[in-house]
């Protein structure tokens, strides 16, 4: 009788091995709307950074503000700093 092969033995190697994710691939990372490049990497360090707050908004003010496309907190926020100037707030 013939000896039975055993199952598993081969090692399977991955075809799409991809390269590892280091600091140099971020950095020379590109964000692109079609043609145009839209951020390369982050920003420096140095410059000022925003920070992240939690911040409760009605609904219509939100929606306002998202129909006017992308950019739309960059917008919130330079309202806000317009309104400051003014006094209003």
């Amino acid at each position: 009788m013939p000896k039975k092969k055993k199952s598993g033995t081969s090692v399977w190697v991955d075809p799409d091995d991809a390269p590892e994710l280091d600091d140099d691939f971020f950095d020379r990372a590109e964000i692109r709307e079609g043609d145009k490049i839209i951020r390369r990497g982050r920003p420096p360090l140095g410059l000022v950074a925003k920070k992240s707050v939690t911040l409760r908004l009605d609904d219509d003010v939100i929606a306002a503000y998202r129909e006017t496309g992308a950019g739309w907190q960059s917008r919130i926020n330079a309202d806000l700093r317009k309104a400051r100037k003014l006094g209003k707030v």
